[in-house]
């Protein structure tokens, strides 16, 4: 791409992501529409899942969402026996957050539909696309955000 080419807009890029998240985040949305959930549920929960006993804090932290919209979300889904909540062994004051057997199933189900959607499209790609695709990822994360979005994810698949 020369220099001329990077000024202007990558509509050909822009309108891929926006049709990509459209379906992508579309499956599961008529699973949670059912429980009369949304996309918001759908973060909390997934985030939840995968990094057990987190504190609500730091749950803020990586979805970037202020108390008060998480507050509302977190109250239906413990209201609803999707996620429970501990206070922590040291500090009584901490909230820790955990998925019941409920929320794991479901979780299991949001993610089985995305997986099935990302590995359609890779498999329809060159051998060794999923690392460039990952890769490619990675680097649309803010440079600020990647060590510590690669420690999240490096801790989870531990």
């Amino acid at each position: 791409m020369n220099k001329k080419d990077s000024d202007s807009p990558r509509f050909d890029l822009i309108e891929l992501f926006f049709f990509a998240y459209r379906d992508f985040t579309g499956d599961p949305d008529v699973l949670l529409d059912e429980l009369g959930f949304g996309r918001a549920h759908h973060r909390v929960l997934h985030f939840v899942h995968r990094n057990p006993g987190i504190r609500v804090s730091d749950l803020l932290g990586i979805l970037k969402i202020t108390k008060q919209s998480l507050g509302r979300v977190l109250k239906q889904l413990v209201d609803d026996d999707f996620i429970c909540q501990e206070p922590g062994a040291l500090d009584r004051r901490q909230r820790l957050l955990y998925t019941t057997e409920k929320g794991t199933e479901f979780c299991a189900r949001l993610s089985k539909l995305q997986s099935q959607r990302i590995n359609k499209a890779i498999s329809l790609m060159p051998d060794g696309s999923d690392e460039i695709v990952r890769q490619f990822l990675y680097l649309m994360i803010d440079e600020n955000e990647r060590s510590e979005v690669a420690r999240l994810i490096t801790k989870q698949t531990d």
